[in-house]
């Protein structure tokens, strides 16, 4: 019989150290293009992991992180006045604001009198500010009375008629919106984190003397609904800590730095620390939406020969049609005559009878005069001084009218402003541009679309349609051209 030898039972070989590396780098790498294709692959629907991903990681929105636009009645407005000088400002109220559309209250320092009442359902709702001297930091306050109008605010948060609001805007009672602007420009930002929008004074010593950081509230300023929210159970405490701020904004401004949130500036926001005539300035504003204007009882009339309250309305007539190129500036050229055209949508147009590239129009003319005396520079701004040299002063015109074409009109689709020599220039026409003086012109007619808002931060171009000798010249705006040269 054959002998029988034992069976040997082998061990398992574990894999040498080196192919054990070489095993877990082929899996990464195998793991790294299954998530690198499911990702980024452009026609990729799969979203099977996606959700654990969001979970774990979630992404923040930089802007509104909402699903729905922000619309008018997301706002709650903060407005301030007094009863001395409410008769005076309420016109200028009624011009923007929107009976059962618009949103909030006119704070009041005492209830109205019996003059005043039935209260008017063209204005804002009427509140009473509570007694401050229940404070105890009262006696120490430097000045009540803006601690009283800064705490509207909270008055405001606590009626708790805060449902889908997303910002508070606080203003004062002779402050203009143009809201339609105003929707456009906060819909930018999310009302979720803290955020304080407004804008400063337009004079350098306003903002030396109160802050650079500081919202000035005539202009208006918008605070998120976060940071109010914050702000409602600090304010208190926050007065106690600055008794000695004799100014409102300036007070606002501190409480919110103090929760981290700084001033962000929107240049279609307009304090008017000016006084005079502050036509140089509408007439060749920032490409930045038209968000407010304000001081119209420190100004002159912002029309000639109109009263203040009818100048303001005069403006909002072109406001109603279209807010997205109010006061917006376009410039186009007539090269035959060496022709400049400036126009200010819906308030102003000039004609200058010298070819001026845009870089040189965008500053306005000095026609106003600063706040305070002060010495120079005056402005936060550059401006161009008024001239009496035919090359470089405008033919100016003013807004007289607006017409919105009807459905059967050739010219459906456009909306047509009409510009009317304010004044005659009394100068000689300018000798070096070939004498072509622009004299015989008493109006401009200008041609826009209706069909939708202007894109915000973008400037539109134009061209002159006009026969030597006539009275009348047209200019329609249009896109401008890739590489177009305003100059």
């Amino acid at each position: 019989m054959p002998s029988s030898s034992p069976s040997i039972q082998q061990k398992p070989q574990l894999p040498s150290l080196p192919i054990l590396w070489k095993g877990i780098v082929i899996c990464g790498l195998v793991l790294f293009l299954f998530y690198t294709l499911l990702y980024h692959h452009p026609n990729n629907d799969n979203d099977l992991f996606v959700p654990f991903i969001a979970q774990k990681w979630p992404v923040s929105s930089p802007n509104n992180v909402t699903s729905s636009p922000t619309n008018l009645s997301h706002i709650m407005f903060v407005l301030v006045g007094c009863i001395r000088t409410w008769k005076y400002r309420r016109p200028y109220i009624e011009a923007w604001w929107r009976e059962n559309k618009t949103r909030g209250n006119i704070w009041l320092d005492v209830a109205p009198t019996q003059e005043l009442l039935p209260w008017p359902s063209s204005s804002p709702p009427f509140r009473v500010n509570e007694d401050i001297k229940k404070l105890k930091i009262y006696p120490k306050l430097v000045n009540a009375v803006q601690v009283r109008i800064y705490r509207s605010v909270l008055e405001t948060f606590r009626l708790e008629d805060n449902k889908d609001v997303r910002w508070f805007v606080m203003a004062d009672d002779d402050s203009l919106f143009f809201l339609d602007n105003l929707v456009e420009v906060l819909g930018k930002y999310d009302h979720t984190k803290y955020y304080y929008i407004g804008t400063n004074s337009e004079c350098i010593k306003s903002n030396y003397d109160f802050s650079f950081d500081m919202g000035f509230g005539g202009a208006g300023y918008a605070l998120s609904y976060a940071l109010v929210e914050a702000l409602a159970s600090t304010i208190d405490e926050c007065i106690e800590r600055y008794p000695h701020l004799s100014l409102s904004d300036y007070l606002s401004s501190s409480c919110s730095a103090d929760l981290g949130g700084d001033l962000i500036i929107e240049k279609g926001i307009h304090q008017i620390d000016l006084r005079g005539d502050i036509s140089g300035l509408l007439s060749s504003h920032p490409k930045s939406p038209l968000i407010t204007l304000h001081h119209f009882d420190a100004i002159a009339p912002i029309f000639p020969s109109m009263k203040r309250t009818e100048a303001v309305n005069h403006l909002m007539k072109p406001a109603k049609l279209d807010q997205s190129r109010l006061l917006q500036q376009t410039i186009c050229y007539l090269r035959q005559s060496n022709w400049t055209f400036s126009i200010s949508w819906g308030y102003s147009a000039h004609i200058y009878e010298s070819i001026f590239p845009r870089s040189i129009l965008r500053r306005p003319l000095e026609t106003f005069r600063p706040w305070k005396e002060d010495r120079p520079p005056l402005f936060m701004f550059n401006t161009r001084r008024p001239s009496n040299d035919p090359c470089k002063a405008p033919h100016v015109f003013s807004l007289e009218g607006v017409l919105d074409r009807d459905e059967g009109s050739s010219s459906h689709g456009d909306i047509i402003t009409t510009y009317s020599r304010s004044l005659q220039r009394n100068l000689p026409a300018c000798s070096s541009n070939g004498n072509h003086s622009a004299d015989p012109i008493v109006k401009i007619q200008v041609f826009s679309s209706s069909t939708g808002r202007k894109e915000a931060g973008r400037i539109e171009c134009c061209d002159v349609d006009y026969v030597a000798g006539k009275d009348i010249a047209n200019v329609k705006l249009r896109a401008c051209m890739k590489s177009e040269v305003l100059a």
